[in-house]
């Protein structure tokens, strides 16, 4: 199974999304060992000490496929959920001072939460679906997927130019542009879609 990421990948103003989509979509990978679900809450990784939280959501692949088409390649995302991208910052940082990759920085145990995956059936309109998160009871992050610069289509399509993608494979489709910032011990994370409340959890 493979967790896939796409970064920068959200607009605050839909103007800018024609400037912005040149075909060079960021795409990284996540290790498997970074999941936690459940709502388990995640323990606070001695690795870093600015631990940056996106809200996104995510995309899970229900049939396998390669080099598949804009047109088809809804029909292979399975069920849509919702998750937290965790980048440990401070690690990055110091990962791109000699040009190296972003693996250990996204990598580690409990960077990535998700929850509350549902039928693709449930969202009629995948580029108008509404999510937010909460921090400590404070609404921080507020995203649409209509402000995406490439849709869910053209993420599969090209990723899978480069990847067979899998049954159960997950990928994270980028997070608002604004509100991301850095994450504490003790705070509480809750994420919703369309209003339902679907992640929730705390670091410890």
């Amino acid at each position: 199974m493979k967790i896939i990421g796409i970064g920068k990948n959200y607009v605050n103003d839909k103007s800018e999304i024609a400037a912005l989509k040149t075909g060079h979509q960021l795409i990284f990978l996540k290790a498997e060992s970074t999941l936690v679900t459940d709502n388990k809450d995640i323990q606070f990784p001695s690795i870093t000490n600015a631990l940056v939280y996106e809200v996104e959501l995510v995309a899970k692949i229900g049939k396998t496929g390669k080099d598949i088409s804009e047109s088809d390649a809804a029909s292979y995302i399975s069920e849509i959920g919702i998750g937290i991208d965790y980048t440990a910052k401070d690690v990055l940082t110091k990962s791109r001072e000699t040009k190296g990759p972003w693996a250990l920085a996204k990598g580690f145990d409990g960077a990535s939460p998700v929850a509350g995956f549902q039928p693709v059936s449930n969202f009629p309109d995948l580029n108008n679906i509404n999510f937010d998160l909460d921090i400590n009871g404070e609404k921080i992050q507020i995203g649409n997927t209509s402000d995406m610069i490439y849709n869910f289509s053209e993420i599969i399509a090209f990723v899978s130019k480069f990847m067979t993608l899998e049954p159960g494979d997950l990928i994270f489709t980028g997070t608002p542009a604004t509100g991301a910032g850095l994450n504490v011990k003790g705070d509480h994370l809750q994420a919703s879609v369309e209003g339902q409340l679907l992640l929730d959890f705390k670091l410890v």
